[in-house]
């Protein structure tokens, strides 16, 4: 038997009038040209390039009032300068600075206790359950993303609260009843739970996102290799999710200071300002309730600059960890 192999192709050779051509130089395409192969696309975006430039860039004009004695009687021209005193007032207010500091305690107790649920239920269901069992609970879960903050309040009144089901069934079996929706000092513990209960399942559905591009031969390797289940999820798994992880944890960091207006001020005369006052609040009742219009904008131009040093501090970790965050070093 007679064994044949494949030759390797023939390299190109310079022609009897000279060397070889060299290809074709890229040719730039202009922006008219662009903008006729890409027109259809561009039409599907404008209406929201419109929306987001009404309602988020537009306003940004009326920043200037920070710097204003405000009055809307008088409107912004008419408004006399005063330059930064309402900014020295804000940084001077011992309501703004328990305000911030409500707001950091409520961010690091979610960022501990909320942020890692999504990642632990992604992984349950990606490597216990089967299919159809994990696309069922995964819509369940998603199911209250979609709930308003009103109804979400709502059942936990009617669950936890002092007439609720849980006091009910404590009364009936002769054990002492408590009311937590309107006790202090588990407030922070009530609004996690909420929050918990609302978004986890959009986390779930990005983690699984993310899992389902790690390929499997990964596993079957290091199963052939001994590896333990908890061992193929921390050295295949887990890598897998990092830049995930950790795009998420910059992009949450940077959305810290918000940490839920609606669902604060729902609640806020069940258990006092002094626990439930955040930055939002803060600005709302100093510049909607109050009036004080110029001191409210200045409170809430503080707050957006915090955040940028959050978002570019955690970008900035990102890179020492090797990862690409948020945008790449330059």
């Amino acid at each position: 038997m007679t064994l044949t192999t494949a030759s390797a192709p023939p390299t190109p050779q310079p022609t009897a009038s000279g060397p070889r051509p060299s290809p074709p130089a890229y040719r730039k395409v202009s922006l008219r040209a662009r903008f006729r192969r890409d027109r259809s696309l561009i039409l599907m975006t404008l209406p929201a390039l419109l929306l987001l430039g009404v309602f988020a860039y537009v306003p940004m004009a009326g920043n200037v009032i920070a710097w204003q004695d405000y009055s809307p009687y008088v409107g912004i021209i008419e408004s006399p300068f005063i330059a930064w005193d309402n900014f020295a007032r804000v940084l001077t207010s011992p309501a703004f600075l328990h305000a911030v500091q409500n707001t950091l305690v409520i961010t690091a107790f979610q960022l501990v206790f909320f942020f890692p649920i999504p990642i632990f239920l992604a992984l349950l269901l990606n490597s216990v359950l089967t299919p159809a069992i994990r696309t069922t609970i995964q819509s369940i879960v998603y199911l209250p993303h979609f709930f308003s903050w009103v109804l979400v309040v709502t059942i936990f009144q009617q669950m936890f609260g002092g007439a609720g089901l849980v006091n009910q069934i404590l009364t009936q079996n002769g054990w002492g009843s408590f009311d937590l929706m309107t006790n202090p000092d588990t407030f922070l513990l009530l609004i996690t739970s909420q929050s918990v209960w609302k978004d986890a399942g959009w986390g779930i559905i990005i983690f699984l996102a993310a899992l389902s591009t790690v390929d499997p031969a990964l596993y079957e390797a290091s199963v052939m290799d001994g590896a333990s289940r908890w061992r193929r999820m921390w050295h295949i798994t887990l890598p897998a999710l990092r830049p995930v992880i950790i795009l998420l944890l910059i992009l949450r960091l940077g959305d810290s200071l918000t940490v839920g207006f609606e669902q604060l001020i729902l609640q806020r005369g069940a258990v006092g300002a002094q626990v439930s006052e955040v930055i939002d609040t803060f600005v709302y009742y100093q510049g909607v309730i109050n009036g004080d219009w110029g001191f409210a904008t200045a409170a809430g131009l503080m707050k957006g600059v915090i955040s940028l040093l959050l978002v570019l501090g955690a970008n900035k970790l990102a890179h020492l960890f090797g990862e690409a965050g948020v945008y790449q070093k330059s």
